[in-house]
This record gives C-alpha cells, sequence and structure tokens, in this order.
C-alpha cells in the first residue's frame, strides 16, 4: 500500500477557540486527493494572522489546525499533480496563480479567480484534511503548517531551492514577502521617493527592503519599539520616528516634519491598528500620494478623510503584496539564496513544536521580530 492512501496520525498544534490558546494535539491527515499534495513540515513561524485567527477573525471556526507560514518536503501527491514530485522542497502561499483567468492575465491584480482566497477554512472541495478527536478541523487559508504533516492543493504549493535557509523560507512564504511587494509591486516605489512605513515587524521590515530595493532616497521607519530602530537601518531606513517621543503630534505630522512639511510620496501601514490608516494617508503628499494598506486588525471600518481624497491621494489594500506567486515569489527566494536581503535579522527566536504556546508569549516581547517553530 502507498503511503498516498493512507491516514497519518501526528502532532499538529490546535485552537479549541476565542481565548482557549493553542494545544499540541494527536490529529489525522487524510491523503491527498487528485490534485492535492500532503507535505512533511520542516519548518515554521508565527505570523500576526495567526494570533488573530485565535481571536476568531475572520470567522470563528474551531477546532482550527493553525499555522500559514513554513516550508516542508513533498510526502506523497494526488494522480492529478503535474508541478510536484515526492521529495520536492515547497512552501505554501494562500494566493494562487493560474495564468490564465482575468486577474493573472493582467497586472493590476493578484487575486487569481479560478484559485481563489480559501477563507473558509476548507479545501477548494469543500471539505477538511484534518481531523482531531473525532472531529473535523479547520485549515488556516489553504494550509496548516503548525503540524508535522498537512496537505494543501498544489496550485497552493511552491517549489522552492532544496538549499534554501529553512527559515527563510519561511518569512518569504507570507510576512517578509507581503511587505516586500507591497512596495515593489503595490505601490510600484520610484527611484529617488520617499517612503513611511509604519510599524516595522517582519511585513514592514520586508516593505523597507522592497523600497530600498526600487530605489527610494528617503525611507523612514514608524514603530512605538525603540529597539526596532536598528533592524530598521538593517534593512534601509534613513530615519526613525518613535511615536511615544512625540505624544503631542499625530503620526502623519512627524512624517512632514521629516519631509519639509509636504509628506512622503508612499506610505505603508503595516500594523493593522485601525487609527494609524488614516494617519497613513495624511503623511502623503498632497495631489500624488499613495498610501498602501497591507496590515490586518480586528475592526471592519476605518474613517479616512475623504477631503484629501479628493485632492489626489490614493488608498489602496494590497493581498500578498500583489506578488503572483508563480511569477514574482521566485525573484524573492533568489535574493533570499544570494544573501542580497538580510533575512537573518528577522529571526529573533525558536522554539519546537511541543512549546508551540510560548511563541505568543514570546512574540509580546519587546526584541521579538519572528519566531521560528521546529516541527
Amino acid at each position: 500500500m502507498s503511503s498516498r492512501s493512507q491516514v497519518i496520525t501526528c502532532k499538529g498544534a490546535i485552537c479549541w477557540g476565542i481565548g482557549e490558546g493553542v494545544k499540541v494535539e494527536e490529529i489525522q491527515v487524510d491523503p491527498p486527493k487528485a490534485s492535492e499534495v500532503r507535505v512533511k513540515m520542516l519548518c515554521a513561524s508565527l505570523c500576526h494572522t495567526d494570533i488573530l485567527r485565535t481571536q476568531g477573525w475572520a470567522y470563528p471556526m474551531f477546532p482550527q489546525a493553525l499555522g500559514h507560514e513554513g516550508v516542508g518536503v513533498v510526502e506523497s501527491i494526488g494522480e492529478k499533480v503535474t508541478d510536484l514530485k515526492v521529495g520536492d522542497v515547497v512552501i505554501p502561499i494562500y494566493i494562487a496563480e493560474c495564468g490564465e483567468c482575468e486577474n493573472c492575465a493582467s497586472e493590476e491584480s493578484n487575486i487569481c479567480m479560478r484559485y481563489p482566497l480559501m477563507v473558509n477554512g476548507l479545501m477548494p472541495d469543500g471539505t477538511s484534511r484534518i481531523s482531531v478527536r473525532g472531529q473535523r478541523a479547520y485549515h488556516l487559508f489553504s494550509c496548516s503548517t503548525w503540524c508535522e504533516y498537512m496537505v494543501s492543493d498544489e496550485n497552493y504549493l511552491m517549489k522552492v531551492y532544496p538549499s534554501i535557509d529553512l527559515a527563510h523560507a519561511c518569512f518569504i512564504s507570507c510576512g517578509f514577502s507581503t511587505g516586500f511587494g507591497a512596495a515593489w509591486k503595490t505601490a510600484k516605489v520610484q527611484s529617488g521617493s520617499s517612503v513611511a512605513v509604519f510599524g516595522l515587524g517582519a511585513v514592514g521590515l520586508g516593505a523597507i527592503s522592497g523600497a530600498k530595493m526600487a530605489g527610494a532616497t528617503k525611507i523612514i521607519g514608524i514603530d512605538i519599539n525603540e529597539k526596532k530602530r536598528e533592524k530598521g537601518e538593517s534593512f534601509g531606513i534613513t530615519d526613525f520616528i518613535n511615536p511615544k517621543d512625540h505624544s503631542d503630534k499625530p503620526y502623519s505630522q512627524l512624517v512632514k516634519d521629516l519631509t519639509n512639511g509636504l509628506g512622503v510620496d508612499y506610505a505603508i501601514e503595516c500594523t493593522g491598528v485601525a487609527p494609524l490608516q488614516p494617519e497613513a494617508l495624511e503623511s502623503t503628499k498632497l495631489g500624488r500620494g499613495k498610501a498602501i494598506s497591507v496590515g490586518v486588525g480586528n475592526e471592519e471600518f476605518v474613517k479616512v478623510n475623504w477631503i484629501g481624497l479628493l485632492l489626489g491621494r490614493t488608498l489602496k489594500g494590497s493581498a500578498f503584496g500583489s506578488l503572483k506567486p508563480k511569477s514574482d515569489l521566485p525573484f524573492i527566494a533568489t535574493k533570499s539564496q544570494n544573501k542580497d536581503i538580510p533575512l537573518d535579522e528577522l529571526q529573533t527566536h525558536e522554539i519546537p513544536l511541543t512549546e508551540i504556546s510560548k511563541a505568543f508569549e514570546l512574540s509580546k516581547q519587546p526584541d521579538c521580530v519572528k519566531v521560528i517553530i521546529k516541527i
């Protein structure tokens, strides 16, 4: 009997409900169906979105097998899988690229219409591949990387170099790439321009890297954590603002104070803190400024100064940094492989899967950027 036909019993990180934390449980992982791949996970990392999912965002679906950043090895494949084989090293990607639909054929969007963003915690056929204590468990997007094994449709996986640093592979599977793409693909930062980045976590540091690569000459990093100054400088900021040092001024005014009162060409909001979205928009130049919304938060609505929009500013959302996985992500993977971006600076903590609950506490530490989870 081939492994493709067998259910695997292994360990996985499960959240049973809002406020209940995460527990390592014995889970059952089904074999892959026709267009699916089962992956033996090697390494994963914690993203802010994982924390939000334990709080019920965007849909309260429990029990949930968490994790969406990671890297693993293909263990078995379905009979219709064509682009991957057993032994390939892969990372999960929650944005697909069919290459043929209206959006994939366009330069205007990376939201594939054939293989959409999965937000219901299930596979494209409406079922789950993971169960725990006899119950169906929901996936996180199209995967569950905090498990020893997981199943994903092949269209939500990307092959990477076998020699890639495992931590780096985790970082580019979501957070860092999202920020990098927000500057490179969404904002389309121009050489000689000015950029403000709100929030210097992994996404914000990715945005700084993307802005630097694009030739921005003034890159302002904004964070209330003073320890993020050094990280920002490692990735390319020219100026740092700690709003706690200027409590009498709004964020947007602090940016204008560094830009002769004009504001920046581009502002990239990476925190998901609702009041910072209008501040990001207000920090850009009248008539041409672009504010990019990247961060995810719990609030559904944000108040925006419509006069600022009428005067020529642009506010644009960005999913996965507007990156098309097959077309754009290899570029970032190559930069990682060539050490052109200092991804080593992102890893600040490492834990085994059995201590997954510690990851949430570590994420609150001032010096924490990314927690690596060894599977």
